[in-house]
């Protein structure tokens, strides 16, 4: 065990966040995401809400400042400007978590998925509400 760091954050989940660099990305996405067929690193947090994983990735990871959109989610098939449940708790998160808060932005599907491709590491939950899926963009901790 080790202090401040939330016990649902599993060690090798810990060491890709770590190991990440500035302007890396990490998905966390919903239980019917293709995470294993996408990621190039696939961790695994069954049982666990993706707005659980969130919140405990935003106590240690910081958004990115030099880009517009840090945080991006996936939008409804047939109704780009819906938000759904899940995406609106993603954003009450950033905003109460976030070192850097940020409004959310949502892409098409198939563009998330393309993202999802080139990210460090895909972080497959739990989460059975839909669209429960975000790509976050490492940033840099100032001194």
């Amino acid at each position: 065990m080790l202090h401040n760091i939330p016990a649902i954050l599993s060690p090798d989940l810990l060491f890709s966040l770590r190991a990440m660099g500035h302007g890396d990305t990490i998905v966390i996405a919903d239980a019917n995401f293709p995470a294993t067929t996408l990621a190039n690193r696939c961790h695994r947090l069954d049982g666990i809400d993706a707005t659980d994983v969130l919140d405990a990735i935003l106590t240690l990871l910081p958004l990115d400042t030099f880009v517009p959109d840090p945080a991006v989610v996936m939008q409804v098939v047939g109704d780009r400007d819906a938000i759904p449940p899940v995406v609106a708790a993603f954003q009450t998160i950033i905003n109460d978590k976030a070192d850097n808060p940020v409004t959310l932005s949502g892409i098409d599907r198939f563009d998330f998925y393309d993202q999802a491709k080139q990210a460090f590491a895909i972080v497959q939950t739990g989460e059975t509400r839909l669209y429960g899926n975000i790509i976050l963009k490492k940033g840099v901790i100032g001194t």
